[in-house]
């Protein structure tokens, strides 16, 4: 079986055909989905969502590109309304974005920091969205997890679509991450990538889609969905030269831990 940790399937791509995505994604062997939010409302809405499948666990939070819209009240209302929902494994997707310039770095950097000391205070990982921003996020992470509260499943979170080198791969790996690697590492020029797969421990990876993003080969360009994430595995296992048998468990090994060993094969409660 095989845990997709980061999905967008609640969004309106799926809306006339959400039932047959689903029922596609579990004859792959996906038997849990993150979906994960990207603001407020869409972060309500993903809760909603993983009430339909005791499969589907949440993930809330505001996206770097929606870091404009923080305020004290979207903060009260994730902390209030939203994290102590029982479907809820994690905080995100939050991050840094320089790509895009929606948000100013400052009001990033704030919706950041907040959001960390939020999960942090929850004790739930974060799921975490950088996009040029790779050194700045690791000097931000630099000053916080040291003096951060140990997190039950021993993972601080995942770096969602993993683009760094392999030196701060490593860096974010001593940090308490692991690396979230998705339809990118099939494409043929993606060789920086290519070159991490291969030399980061198996165990501090994840898969995941990104859905409806980031098709994988020979999808590319199209809608993405769940039940691609098997060819990650394959292009995983023919980097690293190993079976992708090896590749899926250890994998969904991790995914389980990152989200505080949840079961994902039974409806969601909060972990005491």
């Amino acid at each position: 079986m095989i845990i997709d940790t980061h999905c967008h399937m609640h969004g309106k791509e799926y809306d006339s055909d959400f039932d047959e995505v689903l029922q596609r994604a579990q004859s792959a062997g996906v038997e849990g989905i993150a979906l994960v939010g990207c603001d407020l409302d869409d972060s309500r809405r993903v809760v909603e969502r993983a009430a339909v499948w005791s499969g589907f666990r949440s993930v809330v939070g505001v996206h770097p590109h929606a870091a404009a819209s923080w305020s004290a009240e979207v903060s009260r209302a994730l902390k209030e309304d939203l994290m102590v929902h029982p479907s809820v494994v994690a905080v995100g997707e939050i991050g840094l974005d320089y790509h895009y310039d929606f948000a100013t770095h400052r009001q990033q950097f704030d919706a950041l920091l907040e959001q960390l000391s939020l999960a942090n205070a929850a004790k739930l990982p974060v799921v975490v969205h950088c996009r040029e921003a790779y050194e700045d996020i690791l000097g931000i992470f630099r000053d916080f997890f040291p003096h951060a509260t140990p997190m039950p499943g021993g993972i601080r979170g995942v770096m969602h679509c993993y683009f760094g080198t392999v030196a701060q791969a490593e860096e974010f790996i001593d940090m308490g991450f692991v690396l979230g690697i998705g339809g990118a590492a099939t494409f043929k020029k993606a060789e920086e990538l290519h070159e991490v797969v291969r030399q980061v421990p198996l165990n501090k990876m994840v898969l995941e889609t990104d859905a409806p993003y980031m098709a994988p080969i020979p999808h590319r360009g199209k809608r993405n969905e769940p039940s691609y994430l098997p060819l990650v595995a394959d292009r995983i296992a023919e980097l690293k030269q190993i079976p992708k048998d090896e590749v899926v468990n250890v994998t969904t090994a991790t995914a389980r831990c990152l989200f505080g060993n949840v079961d994902f094969r039974s409806s969601p409660s909060r972990l005491s």
